[in-house]
């Protein structure tokens, strides 16, 4: 049961006084866009955002001081991380590759990789994404079947994947690919490439939310020709790489604050009323409840990752519960809208409405990204020996 031990841990004092910095630089920033665009959160699209965050030092802040990074630790990408979010910044065009991606160049890639990739992510003019999830096999990623086979001069790619988000933007894809035996086979002969996606043979299919954004995608590999040094790490060890990439996905507290610009506005509305509903006070305390105890998971979860661990059954249960209160956030308020007299008050303000609509049809993508509820639960029960 060490795996389950997640002693309450604190932000280094060094790494919380970022946080006064980042805030008056996001709240000018953001000044004046309405709650329903910042809901997008993570989602939100804007490279001029992600840039200045660079000039900053504030993206690639826990890479590598030699290659453009901040040299900082995790605590400190977690003070970043949450007033990013908090407030909803627009931050897709450099998350993937400096939450990921520049991770994982840094601790499996070449030198010539590190070289290459760092600086740029750094600086904010490249983006990322991952290719885990395929078709007919969604996030059973000992199943994937995309082929990566052995050429004079490299590799030939061939297969799909699909759930990609942001391939239609990113210029590099991380992908899970088969390099050996077969989907039989599942852990074995993975390997992790790095693929160009303006490379002939690549093709890239949005797919359209409930929302009307596109943020996923489908990609299509054709007889793409890789160089030699696509090739992250060595070849066969893609599963424990996937896994320890995973663990940085699953358990930052961005699996806690999808809905917290909801959950903000609010609680913003409920302290303009003279006499708010008790219903909504106490729902409203019984979430914050529940995310003070899921921050101090998530904080237990980020001192194992700076210790060298990669705690997969920690990070997958933060996941799980995180995704949980997530998705109770606006289902519960659309309950509790729902009850409200209508004679003797105010309707609620609309831009509240507008985000309560927004994280609402969102909402079910929550448990899908970062590994769907049933394959965090897997893990989970492999953890515990239940499987």
């Amino acid at each position: 049961m060490d795996a389950l031990m997640l002693p309450l841990t604190r932000i280094p004092p060094a790494d919380e006084a970022l946080r006064a910095g980042i805030r008056e630089f996001v709240e000018s920033a953001l000044a004046g866009v309405p709650a329903d665009v910042r809901a997008r959160s993570w989602m939100g699209y804007d490279p001029a955002f992600s840039r200045a965050l660079a000039e900053r030092g504030w993206v690639g802040l826990a890479l590598p001081p030699e290659h453009g990074g901040g040299g900082r630790g995790v605590f400190a990408r977690f003070v970043l991380v949450e007033e990013l979010l908090s407030r909803g910044a627009p931050v897709l065009m450099h998350w993937i590759a400096d939450r990921q991606s520049g991770p994982m160049i840094a601790r499996f890639g070449s030198e010539a990789q590190k070289r290459f990739y760092l600086p740029r992510i750094c600086r904010a003019e490249i983006g990322f994404c991952i290719g885990l999830s395929e078709p007919n096999a969604g996030s059973d990623l000992a199943s994937v079947r995309t082929r990566a086979e052995r050429t004079a001069d490299g590799w030939r790619l061939n297969g799909r994947k699909i759930w990609t988000t942001n391939a239609h933007r990113a210029n590099y894809m991380i992908a899970l690919v088969r390099t050996s035996g077969s989907a039989a086979d599942r852990h074995a002969g993975l390997s992790q490439v790095i693929v160009d996606l303006s490379a002939p043979g690549v093709s890239v299919r949005p797919i359209r939310d409930l929302t009307g954004d596109t943020h996923f995608n489908e990609v299509a590999f054709d007889d793409v020709r890789l160089p030699d040094d696509a090739l992250i790490g060595d070849e066969g060890q893609g599963w424990a790489q996937a896994n320890a990439e995973l663990a940085f996905e699953r358990s930052g507290p961005e699996r806690l604050l999808s809905s917290q610009v909801l959950v903000d506005e609010w609680f913003g509305w409920l302290r303009t009323l003279a006499d708010p509903p008790a219903a909504q006070v106490a729902a409203l305390g019984a979430i914050f409840a529940r995310l003070v105890t899921l921050r101090a998971m998530s904080l237990a979860v980020a001192a194992r990752i700076d210790a060298g661990e990669s705690p997969m059954l920690a990070a997958a249960l933060v996941k799980d519960l995180g995704t949980l209160v997530e998705q109770d956030i606006p289902a519960t308020l659309s309950d509790m809208l729902a009850d409200l007299p209508d004679a003797d008050r105010a309707p609620p303000p609309a831009v509240l409405m507008r985000t309560l609509a927004y994280v609402s049809q969102m909402a079910p993508t929550f448990s899908l990204r970062g590994g769907t509820r049933e394959i965090l639960r897997g893990v989970i029960a492999r953890g515990l020996s239940l499987r």
